[in-house]
């Protein structure tokens, strides 16, 4: 098909754009990689009357190190992101999550930042950042404000992101000595969206586990922290029994879905046992 009639806006800066989006309105459309939005466009699911094209703004690709975080730029591909030196060193659970992304010709185009924003739960990067507690970062014509990934996800493909404002950047905690990370995803090819994923990082402290943060692809209408399963690990020795007897609670608070690929109480199951084999793989440091 063919997409809707729209206005094209193609700014060379971050402050043109955030005017941009000020002066389109709120039926607006940020165009970053495209590997999202463009389908819609093409399937009339999504007809903005003006796309905002950030593809040559530069500044917003920048990976850099902030001390205690580092910087991704919304702008930077998967494909940057997973070779970054600074993402492998500090924040390895968001390399093993993105080098689960599509394809590699997808993960050329597509972008930290438009996965992030389109807040799709089967999507594999909105749990990684809820279980690493990141920041995203959103400018307009009013200044910068900061979200918690907590607070960024509202609903199906809905985000705290208002209709004038961009994504700029995602600041993310580093793991430091001690941590250990997985992502563990059950999808039926290569290519395809999570049936359901499981991110885990795990900080190991005198053979127990000190601090656990575990999230949840695809169980629910937004990334869901698997909170009863932290609160279950943490303080407890390094053990399959206490890893099992963990990922018995990883569905507790979820909605999962019903569809095609698997009824709710399908993808609870693998909940459960995806937790388990995640806690086990991050443990192993």
């Amino acid at each position: 098909m063919i997409s809707a009639t729209f206005a094209y806006v193609r700014p060379g800066s971050v402050d043109e754009a955030v005017s941009a989006l000020a002066d389109a309105g709120e039926d607006a459309k940020v165009l970053a990689g495209g590997q999202s939005l463009t389908p819609l466009l093409r399937l009339r699911l999504a007809y903005p009357d003006a796309l905002v094209d950030v593809g040559r703004i530069d500044e917003l690709r920048e990976i850099r190190d902030e001390g205690d975080a580092v910087r991704i730029g919304a702008m930077a591909t998967h494909h940057q992101v997973l070779r970054d030196p600074l993402v492998n060193e500090h924040l390895p659970l968001i390399a093993q999550a993105t080098a689960t992304v599509a394809d590699p010709a997808v993960r050329h185009r597509g972008t930290f930042g438009g996965s992030l924003a389109h807040a799709d739960p089967a999507g594999d990067l909105p749990a990684v950042a809820l279980a690493l507690d990141a920041v995203l970062v959103a400018r307009s014509v009013r200044g910068e404000r900061e979200i918690p990934a907590a607070d960024f996800f509202v609903d199906w493909m809905t985000s705290a992101l208002e209709p004038d404002e961009l994504l700029t950047a995602i600041r993310v905690p580093k793991l430091g000595p001690g941590w250990g990370s997985h992502y563990w995803k059950f999808h039926r090819t290569a290519q395809a969206w999570a049936i359901v994923g499981v991110a885990c990082a795990v900080r190991r402290e005198r053979g127990a586990i000190e601090d656990a943060r575990v999230a949840l692809t695809n169980m629910g209408p937004r990334p869901v922290r698997a909170r009863a399963v932290e609160r279950f690990i943490e303080g407890r020795s390094v053990s399959e029994d206490a890893f099992r007897s963990a990922g018995a609670h990883a569905a507790e608070g979820t909605e999962p879905p019903g569809d095609l690929h698997g009824s709710p109480e399908y993808r609870t199951h693998l909940a459960k046992v995806l937790t388990t084999r995640a806690l086990t793989a991050a443990a192993a440091v």
